[in-house]
């Protein structure tokens, strides 16, 4: 990263890390029972709860889900796009699981692109979060029954933590699976539970199953081999390291369109609004996507056509007609002729037009006979023929009779 970019970066953390520890203490002081969960010095690999860190990668998934329904409904936020409860739950999380695995190196802003892209930062579906950083009412997603392009997860938890006794359900801000929260879930505020509709509790979990393998998250190799493991998907490690660059950078606003998957768009708050747009809607769900093409009142000028206009190819096929012959030819050539004419390309679309063969040059003009004139018998049949090229035979012969016996 350029010294321009982590100057940038630097400049727009400053504030946020104030507000989080403001957060904090705010709520220490209100008696919510928000620790700053601080891991034991003794390095032991052990959480404040008393959880013991994972010694191998868990193979289960944290999450599961395709990146593109997912990115589907994200849409860029505003400059303050972190809420402040997450944002210090995340910087916590960093904060801990450093100190417990001092090998793992984990970014925050890694933890908060997670947090984007699976809930919205604990926003996803008219939840927000409350003062203890509990999702309200709650995020569950769809059962994972193997329709609607899911996994089939038979239950796991008994409806525990999804509330469905049939199939798992993800649920909480970072959407974990029931099975997964099991193994990774922490008391990350020192409330006395592990909740994962819990920013706080979600977020260590979420940086305790990130750092649960060998890999240095410093490194980009590191974070795409963790970040796999949370959602097996490769366009979903794209998706979230793209954020997370964001992020580095001290953008908390924008999703960084440069990582998305063919089919989706996002809308691009930097295009004009001329011409044809196409803008991405937010999804009605995370298995729902949204969006409508518009056309924009393109403005295609109103100025008069220059005299010779030079050629230029159009974006759609126009339909020439061909030039009827007139009945009285002009004896002069038009002005400035086109010497060699092109043919204009079609673009789009890609219809067949049939094929005009321009018709046969008019046949040089025969003077009409006139008084004094005397016609040889060609110049009769030729003038006959001009007046009806049908007259053959016995009619052809009495034209030609008629014009050289008046």
């Amino acid at each position: 990263m350029s010294s321009p970019a982590r100057l940038h970066r630097a400049i727009a953390i400053i504030p946020l890390a104030v507000l989080s520890a403001a957060w904090t203490v705010s709520l220490a002081g209100a008696g919510v029972g928000v620790d700053p969960a601080s891991a034991d010095p003794d390095g032991s690999q052990t959480l404040p709860d008393g959880t013991v860190l994972p010694s191998a990668a868990i193979e289960a998934p944290a999450s599961v889900g395709d990146a593109v329904t997912r990115a589907a409904s994200l849409t860029p936020g505003t400059a303050s796009d972190i809420p402040q409860a997450a944002l210090s739950a995340y910087q916590r999380a960093e904060a801990v699981i450093n100190e417990a695995d001092k090998g793992c190196n984990l970014p925050w802003e890694l933890i908060a692109a997670i947090g984007r892209v699976e809930s919205d930062h604990g926003r996803f579906g008219g939840n927000s979060l409350d003062a203890r950083g509990v999702a309200r009412p709650g995020i569950y997603g769809i059962a994972l029954n193997g329709k609607n392009d899911t996994q089939r997860i038979l239950d796991t938890d008994a409806g525990q933590y999804d509330g469905d006794g049939r199939y798992d359900r993800a649920v909480g801000p970072m959407q974990f699976i029931p099975s997964t929260w099991s193994v990774v879930g922490v008391d990350g505020d020192n409330d006395g539970t592990r909740d994962p509709q819990d920013i706080d509790d979600a977020a260590l979990a979420t940086a305790v199953y990130l750092c649960s393998g060998d890999d240095d998250l410093s490194t980009e190799q590191g974070q795409r081999a963790s970040v796999y493991r949370y959602n097996h998907s490769n366009d979903y490690v794209d998706l979230v390291l793209g954020i997370m660059a964001a992020y580095l950078d001290g953008d908390f606003s924008a999703v960084p369109t440069a990582t998305l998957t063919s089919g989706v768009l996002i809308p691009d708050a930097t295009a004009s609004t001329g011409g044809d747009g196409v803008r991405g809607g937010n999804g009605g769900g995370k298995n729902d996507d949204g969006g409508k093409g518009g056309n924009g009142g393109g403005n295609n000028g109103g100025s008069s056509p220059t005299k010779d206009p030079t050629p230029v190819p159009t974006t759609s096929p126009a339909q020439t007609q061909a030039p009827a012959p007139t009945s009285n030819p002009t004896e002069s050539p038009t002005k400035d002729p086109t010497k060699d004419p092109t043919v204009v390309p079609t673009i789009d679309p890609p219809t067949s037009l049939p094929t005009v063969v321009p018709p046969p040059p008019p046949l040089p003009p025969v003077p009409t006979q006139t008084l004094g004139d005397i016609l040889t018998p060609l110049q009769a049949q030729t003038q006959c023929l001009t007046q009806d090229p049908l007259l053959v035979g016995a009619a052809l012969q009495a034209c030609i009779d008629n014009l050289l016996n008046p």
